[in-house]
């Protein structure tokens, strides 16, 4: 019995050796993905700012849309004269 199991259990530990090492080797020869975005906007609280600013001027174009449409939707009367 003792005599099956030295088999397995020196298989399953060249298995987990096997996978420690190159989980290790892995980890330490991967360098650590950045951000390189421009204008120094690797800052969290910078991209926060610039988002805001940007959902204001869409929010802007959204309103100045609006403003169009509803001058369009104007148009048909005033060519029917009704």
């Amino acid at each position: 019995m003792v005599q099956r199991m030295m088999p397995r259990i020196a298989t399953i530990g060249m298995l987990f050796i096997a996978f420690t090492l190159g989980s290790v080797c892995g980890s330490v020869g991967t360098p650590h993905a950045t951000a390189q975005l421009p204008g120094g906007l690797g800052n969290p609280l910078a991209a926060a700012g610039q988002l805001g600013s940007s959902i204001k001027e869409m929010e802007e174009h959204v309103s100045g849309l609006q403003k169009n449409l509803e001058a369009l939707k104007k148009v048909p009367s005033v060519l029917t004269g009704k």
